[in-house]
């Protein structure tokens, strides 16, 4: 096995800086969720790595500091038992991700993340599943976050010696379920958000996304992909217009119009966009003229109901920033 494959492909492609992500904590019922980044010298194999759900903890306590030392930079980042509970594990997850790579000491450019989802970050990206027992980088992060958030919950133990966090780490095992029945949780256990947090952030975007695609429809365009993902990122929309393709950004936001979504598309935003979209069009040998556009939706928190859509045509050029056409 090639534990160096992935970040070999990454070197080869031009990329400096290519960082592991994992992350640990998202099937406990309690505590924050945690993130760990890492970037290893090129050409680094550390030995004895591998996906810490393989390793005994004695050995994923050694290699924690093996792991610091060696690496170029590392960060370990947490999402926090409220955020789960106001934006839902996965997205508490992926905050958790992107404050990881965005807190590492040296910058990375290119991020390999164990999983199947990526989170929005300004760098480029992969997912890859089952990363922590196929490459160096997101296995040495899986250990930094496997360790870091163990050693967290060994503190909740000797604060909660009740809940016995120092055998099942939060997870929900028979004893932590019937101490769950037993005694109050405290503040660090995740509770059923399913009436608290009716419509998930994803819900909302899909919706948005809905309403964007019948705007333009009505608008006599012919909706031809719907998040169209690659390395580079996604773009949400693609549509035909006479001779022109769409390329659309949908932003969603509920009852908040102080908040401006079109805001969100920074320039690294963009490029990410522009990226993606001439990848479509070498896929596809298209012909003719194509613009980037962002469509602004706003729907009601608690119905999804539509509120309005503001729409914006050529959006971004290449070099220019925003534009108005």
């Amino acid at each position: 096995m090639n534990w160096l494959e992935y970040e070999e492909k990454a070197a080869a492609e031009g990329y400096k800086a290519v960082c592991g992500v994992d992350e640990a904590g998202r099937g406990p019922l309690a505590g924050p969720v945690c993130a760990a980044a890492v970037i290893l010298p090129q050409g680094k194999i550390i030995a004895g790595v591998n996906d810490s759900k393989k390793l005994s903890e004695k050995k994923r306590e050694a290699l924690f500091e093996v792991i610091k030392a060696e690496a170029l930079s590392y960060c370990i980042a947490y999402a926090s038992v409220e955020e789960i509970e106001s934006m839902n594990i996965l997205n508490a997850t992926m905050l958790a991700v992107k404050r990881a790579v965005e807190g590492l000491s040296v910058r990375a450019d290119f991020a390999m993340i164990d999983g199947n989802r990526l989170p929005d970050l300004d760098i480029d990206a992969e997912h890859i599943i089952k990363g922590d027992a196929k490459s160096m980088s997101i296995a040495c992060a899986s250990i930094l976050a496997k360790v870091s958030r163990d050693r967290l919950l060994y503190q909740y133990a000797e604060e909660f010696p009740q809940y016995g966090f120092d055998k099942h780490k939060g997870y929900g095992t028979k004893v932590h379920r019937e101490a769950l029945m037993q005694v109050s949780p405290p503040q660090l256990s995740r509770k059923d958000t399913g009436e608290k947090m009716k419509y998930t952030t994803k819900v909302i975007g899909d919706k948005g996304e809905d309403y964007a695609a019948a705007y333009l429809e009505k608008h006599g365009c012919k909706i031809l992909e719907r998040n169209y993902r690659t390395r580079y990122g996604e773009i949400d929309i693609i549509a035909q217009k006479k001779d022109t393709t769409l390329f659309v950004e949908v932003k969603t936001r509920h009852n908040n119009p102080l908040e401006r979504p079109f805001k969100a598309v920074d320039y690294r935003k963009q490029q990410r966009i522009l990226r993606t979209a001439m990848t479509y069009i070498r896929e596809r040998q298209l012909d003719g003229n194509y613009r980037c556009d962002i469509c602004e939706v706003y729907v009601d928190r608690n119905t999804l109901e539509l509120l309005r859509i503001n729409y914006y045509e050529n959006a971004f050029v290449p070099g220019n920033g925003y534009g108005y056409g």
